[in-house]
């Protein structure tokens, strides 16, 4: 009775399949897995942000442009973004996009810090643009034209903003899942108006405290928002994104009665190669990089976050990290964006580009404007572009394909295994049967939970997502 009950779900299932041939996404009630926040950041590999672009704002953009969110959106130099831009991120072997968004454009004037409905609908568009690709997504409040420096002046009105534009946010997207991370904020958190690290430590612990209470605020109005935001894994903005002032002990990651929480900073080290193209009165513009000092620093600087936070138990994502193509030796570049990328991937942390029009992703052809940055990359995250994945999953170059067998009371079919993916294993035990088919298929009508691991066996023809195309491909496979 059993076998035969199994016969008839599967016939059931093939005959809907063959009515209905449609793409249907695992996650589409929004389900959250139960992974640890260390867990998800490793999943997501290596990353890019979506610069200059839902995040440009200014006064001047009213004043000289129809005031519309196309307007804001293309400001600071991009493309209306569209979403074969965004899947093109995905098929160049980025696991996670960092969209960050000035939401005060066009808010509301009266007090109520209501985000205008254009921009709120852009953003979900793009989020929902980048989770379609395969993609985690991280969204902040960005600098959005500076508010949060005004917080020592002004925190009562400040704190009242910063908790309503969460509300909204999170309120938004609290059925989406645990694919869209939020982050509490972007670099200013943290004020020379109250302390400057480089005049003693008059005025410290006032600064870390509202720092402190800032992200705080952040985790408990995630929190009490509902539905998937209650388990909503979340970014917590370092001290001012900076790697020594967020291992100071003073900064403390919030209470989280989840503990969902991951830490962000941003690397831009040395500032003369990674921010300056010209003297400038505080330091001296660099050409080049990639001396057995410039390698030391950049590796003390990473063994300092693995240590006060990846060693405890707190994932890192390094939400920004680059450097300027103006001036600088292309060689050298290459050389520096590779190796802050590997440093900090090898060492369980997840490396998030800053990229804008004009630099390393060609927002014209969707792809890496350098070859062998790419390849580099690939390495690196051990993506393999003749096989998509969803994710990366190893640090070294992917294995060549090889087969297995092994014994089971089904079918079993010989199978390709890339960088530790068996397609079409679907139930992870090894080997590929018609229980994988039934397993599938129990997927895809919210019978049988898919782990991250699990999606990516599933995920037969790599496009990032579960459908009645990968559900075909396996039973082709499975009939041969």
């Amino acid at each position: 009775m059993k076998k035969r009950g199994t016969a008839f779900f599967v016939a059931f299932i093939m005959l809907i399949c063959v009515i209905f041939p449609v793409a249907v996404p695992v996650e589409a009630a929004g389900k959250m897995r139960d992974i640890t926040t260390m867990e998800l950041v490793r999943d997501m590999g290596i990353g890019i942000n979506l610069g200059n672009t839902l995040e440009a704002c200014g006064d001047w953009i009213a004043e000289y442009s129809d005031n519309s969110q196309k307007a804001y959106e293309t400001a600071w130099g991009s493309p209306v973004v569209t979403e074969e831009l965004i899947r093109g991120y995905a098929n160049e072997g980025f696991g996670v996009l960092r969209i960050p968004v000035a939401w005060s454009n066009r808010m509301s004037q009266d007090g109520s810090y209501k985000i205008d409905e254009d921009v709120m609908k852009r953003v979900t568009q793009i989020v929902d643009w980048t989770l379609d690709a395969g993609m985690y997504a991280i969204i902040n409040i960005h600098w959005d034209n500076g508010w949060v420096n005004t917080f020592p002046d002004n925190q009562n009105e400040c704190m009242k903003r910063y908790i309503t534009m969460w509300e909204q946010i999170s309120d938004n997207f609290k059925n989406y899942d645990d694919r869209l991370m939020f982050e509490s904020q972007n670099e200013e958190l943290g004020w020379e108006s109250l302390w400057n690290k480089w005049a003693g430590t008059n005025g410290k612990p006032e600064s870390y405290a509202l720092v402190n209470e800032i992200n705080q605020t952040f985790v408990d109005t995630i929190r009490e928002s509902g539905g998937n935001n209650r388990e909503r894994h979340l970014l917590i903005s370092g001290y001012n994104a900076g790697i020594d002032v967020t291992c100071d002990p003073v900064f403390k990651m919030p209470s989280d009665p989840k503990n969902r929480c991951a830490v962000s900073v941003h690397y831009y080290t040395p500032p003369g190669f990674a921010i300056l193209t010209e003297d400038a009165d505080w330091g001296k513009a660099m050409y080049t990089w990639g001396t057995e000092a410039d390698f030391k620093e950049l590796n003390d600087w990473m063994d300092m976050m693995k240590q006060n936070f990846v060693d405890k138990g707190i994932p890192v994502i390094i939400g920004e990290y680059g450097c300027p193509v103006e001036k600088k030796d292309p060689d050298s570049v290459r050389l520096f964006l590779s190796s802050v990328c590997e440093a900090v991937y090898k060492r369980n942390m997840c490396p998030v580009l800053w990229d804008t029009p004009g630099g390393q992703y060609d927002r014209e052809t969707f792809r890496l404007t350098d070859d062998k940055l790419r390849e580099n990359f690939h390495k690196i995250s051990g993506f393999d572009p003749s096989v998509p994945q969803v994710t990366a999953t190893s640090v070294t170059t992917p294995p060549a394909p090889v087969t297995t067998t092994t014994a089971s009371e089904a079918p079993i079919v010989t199978t390709t295994i890339v960088s530790g993916i068996i397609l079409g294993d679907v139930d992870n035990n090894g080997s590929v049967t018609s229980t994988d088919l039934v397993k599938l298929m129990e997927a895809m009508i919210g019978r049988y939970e898919l782990t991250v691991h699990h999606r990516k066996n599933a995920d037969m023809d790599s496009d990032g997502r579960i459908s009645i195309i990968d559900l075909i491909i396996l039973k082709n496979i499975l009939s041969k």
